[in-house]
């Protein structure tokens, strides 16, 4: 798998990587996919591991609303459309050639419900009822926990989280610090899973 040789570029709005746009095949739960990438993006040779670890562990999407942190070039997105073409699919990023590949990814398997945004431009009051995410650990521990403190909240009643995480990167300690920013009475956060090196946290709003 091709790395990403400036990870800074993935952090911000418009990436000066020249493009290199590539073509790749991907496997998203069971689902054999062509899609599109470019440097300048989240791990752009193929699905990295942490992302790969999450779609193995989380159940179905559930619900109407889903949610995408940090979409890349859309793995998460598309395994959410795909598994229910239905369901509105909004995808964040502050990469805008990220937001346009996963635009492009989405429009090219007829996923006509998968709406892509700035963080700042998410439509106010919309609510989540299944977020996925693979979070951008190294922007810091200050800059993730408020990028969480800022989605989290919006999951709608009875809603779930699941969050992937390497373990030797913190997976442990988010897990703890989410217990304690979040409300005990209407937050419930739990280790889902452990596989390959990495942390499967899972949060659900009470109904």
């Amino acid at each position: 798998m091709a790395t990403e040789p400036h990870p800074q570029h993935y952090f911000v709005t418009d990436p000066s990587l020249p493009e290199k746009p590539r073509q790749i095949s991907v496997d998203l739960r069971g689902r054999e996919v062509r899609v599109r990438t470019a440097a300048g993006v989240f791990s752009p040779g193929g699905l990295d591991k942490g992302t790969a670890a999450l779609l193995r562990n989380v159940p179905d999407p559930h619900g109407h609303h889903f949610l995408d942190i940090g979409c890349g070039w859309g793995p998460l997105t598309l395994a959410m459309g795909l598994a229910d073409p239905e369901a509105t699919v909004t995808a964040v990023d502050v990469n805008d050639r990220s937001l346009e590949l996963t635009r492009r990814n989405a429009q090219t398997h007829g996923l006509t419900r998968v709406e892509t945004y700035r963080p700042e431009d998410v439509p106010e009051g919309r609510q989540f009822d299944t977020v996925w995410s693979n979070p951008p650990i190294r922007v810091g521990k200050d800059a993730l926990h408020g990028i969480l403190l800022t989605w989290l909240p919006r999951l709608a009643p009875g809603g779930t989280a699941w969050l992937v995480v390497q373990k030797n990167l913190g997976g442990d300690s988010l897990q703890r610090w989410l217990g304690t920013v979040l409300d005990e009475a209407e937050f419930t956060i739990e280790r889902a899973a452990t596989d390959k090196g990495f942390r499967i946290l899972r949060v659900e709003r009470a109904r």
